[in-house]
């Protein structure tokens, strides 16, 4: 199909297309030329404490230079299972410039959840904040990890400060974790154990793997995908092309902030804020937990950002919060959604409150994340995902991997050098989601318009999309097909105010005892809070094709 949106491009400012590096470099030479470019500016900003480019820059090389010092080989893996604290864009530098690759973790996993990805990972080393810690202490043993370091929120925060937060935290856990896990050390420990000048800068290509991100997937296996740094680089130019209209093609203002209110070990957060903010240098704004709408409404207040990138959920909590309403949004340039659909009433409410668009882009793990966006410039909520990024082609595919006529519904598909390298350790996964020609197939049924903008209409995949997270069915059903009362179960995806879906479940019992209450706390034992079922309904038997396959598509039907 002939790239019909680079009109779109001339009129709204997008660069047609972005120069990568050359392939001998690194995200760890980006970021090292922008430590000495940036210096004393702001890079994060966690409870009033602020961590400069050049205290980043230290730091970073300092954990890199203890992760060195463990013996790992180059492109070991580091999982990473940290909220929005300041001790993530350390370590996640740190894992990079030690030439290993990051596994970013999910902090609210159940132990079940943690012991599969440290597993297929063959993660040796994990580091953890404190609260967590007990979490993998039930798995300890059952996985590769040979090194615990364990972090506190307060670490950072200074002697007073730090002792309190910690303090009050632990309080609230009831617990201290335990000491006893063989091999860990503490964050700080780990810090004052070595000296950044032995640190030994690893060779590094765009070729090499830099991060694995989990994503769920049909079979309810969760899956690595492999993001190398080239694709990484690639998409952070992408991004940086498409904001241009708002930040200009240099480097950001110095009070430009991200206000980052998405955990950044969600590929969406990764990007959009960390990775791009300091290429920008820009300062990230970090928001530990987003549904604290009394805490976020401080930070708001405190640090005005110029950049918003959320998903639906919390644009709509804002917007009908009457304290936000008074804020003084004069210094926001651009709010950006994703993850999950905008609502059109959501938008509408956010442009009159904060006189800004919010910009709608749609992406996935696979793709580094972002795929396509709406151009930044544009006057009006388009109530689609906007046209492919520079050096980002989409095509619209039938069934059988040819492309539709212009208009017509068909599995919508990216080719660029923002989509992965593959699943780890599953070419079979992989050769299932890749044509020939390059295209990564993503699920989703959308249609192109004739400017080249593409709207999605359905999944063809059984996800659900809970405030932006991908929920898939049959890993809930797996879960709770294990308690000793249930005969069958399906899972689907039913719409909800507040997360636009929520997973519901049928069950068929085994036992007539068996309470919807019963079923409700199971689930909570061995699934993250998103993944969690909402409702339940008891059927006498669910429905199947012919050859007895549960028909997730009769059930949505009777939701």
């Amino acid at each position: 199909m002939e790239k019909i949106w680079f009109a779109e491009y001339q009129k709204t400012g997008i660069p047609e297309t972005v120069e990568l590096p050359p392939e001998n470099t690194s995200l760890v030479d980006v970021f090292e030329r922008n430590f000495q470019k940036f210096g004393s500016r702001d890079a994060f900003i966690f409870m009033d404490k602020v961590l400069t480019f050049s205290e980043l820059e230290e730091a970073s090389r300092k954990f890199a230079t203890y992760l060195q010092s463990l013996g790992l080989a180059k492109g070991s893996r580091v999982a990473v299972m940290m909220p929005n604290v300041l001790q993530y864009p350390i370590v996640a530098l740190g894992v990079f410039r030690a030439g290993l690759v990051l596994v970013n973790v999910n902090p609210l996993y159940t132990a079940r959840e943690l012991e599969h990805q440290l597993n297929d990972s063959g993660s040796e080393v994990l580091v953890i904040i404190e609260n967590f810690a007990s979490v993998y202490q039930a798995i300890n043993g059952k996985t590769p990890v040979k090194h615990v370091v364990i972090a506190s929120v307060g670490d950072m925060l200074g002697a007073l400060k730090g002792t309190l937060v910690n303090f009050v935290l632990r309080s609230v856990r009831k617990q201290i974790p335990a000491w006893n896990i063989p091999g860990h050390i503490r964050f700080n420990a780990a810090m004052s154990k070595v000296s950044a000048s032995n640190y030994k800068r690893p060779n590094l290509t765009l070729s090499d793997t830099a991060v694995l991100q989990y994503t769920g997937g049909t079979t309810g296996v969760s899956k690595g995908a492999e993001l190398t740094h080239r694709n990484l680089v690639a998409n952070m130019l992408q991004c940086d092309g498409i904001f241009q209209s708002k930040f200009g093609a240099q480097d950001g203002q110095p009070d430009d902030r991200i206000f980052c209110a998405l955990p950044l070990y969600h590929i969406f957060a990764f990007m959009v804020c960390a990775m791009y903010g300091m290429y920008k240098g820009q300062a990230n704004v970090l928001i530990p937990n987003p549904r604290d709408l009394p805490a976020v409404m401080k930070e708001l207040r405190k640090y005005q950002p110029s950049f918003f990138p959320a998903v639906n959920t919390l644009f709509n909590a804002l917007v009908n919060n009457e304290e936000f309403k008074q804020l003084d949004h004069s210094k926001l340039k651009m709010a950006m959604g994703g993850g999950m659909a905008v609502l059109p009433s959501t938008a509408e409410a956010w442009k009159r409150i904060t006189g800004t668009n919010i910009i709608e882009g749609y992406g996935l793990s696979e793709t580094s994340p972002v795929a396509t966006a709406n151009p930044p410039a544009s006057e009006e909520f388009s109530g689609t995902i906007g046209i492919p990024l520079p050096l980002t082609e989409v095509a619209i595919l039938d069934d059988d991997g040819k492309e539709v006529v212009l208009g017509e519904q068909g599995e919508i598909s990216i080719r660029g050098p923002q989509v992965m390298r593959g699943y780890w350790n599953r070419p079979d996964e992989t050769a299932k989601v890749m044509t020939e020609d390059g295209f990564f197939r993503t699920g989703d049924i959308g249609v192109m318009d004739p400017r080249g903008y593409v709207k999605i209409v359905d999944r063809k995949k059984d996800m659900i999309l809970v405030s932006g997270f991908n929920v898939y069915p049959s890993e809930i059903e797996e879960v709770v097909s294990k308690h000793p009362k249930v005969l069958e179960v399906a899972a689907i995806g039913v719409p909800d105010e507040k997360s636009g879906e929520v997973p519901k479940l049928f069950v068929v019992k085994k036992d007539p005892s068996l309470t919807t209450e019963e079923v409700l706390a199971f689930a909570k034992e061995n699934l993250t809070g998103y993944k969690r079922p909402r409702y339940v309904e008891f059927l006498d038997e669910l429905p199947k094709s012919n050859v007895g396959k549960i028909l997730r598509k009769d059930l949505r039907k009777t939701a």
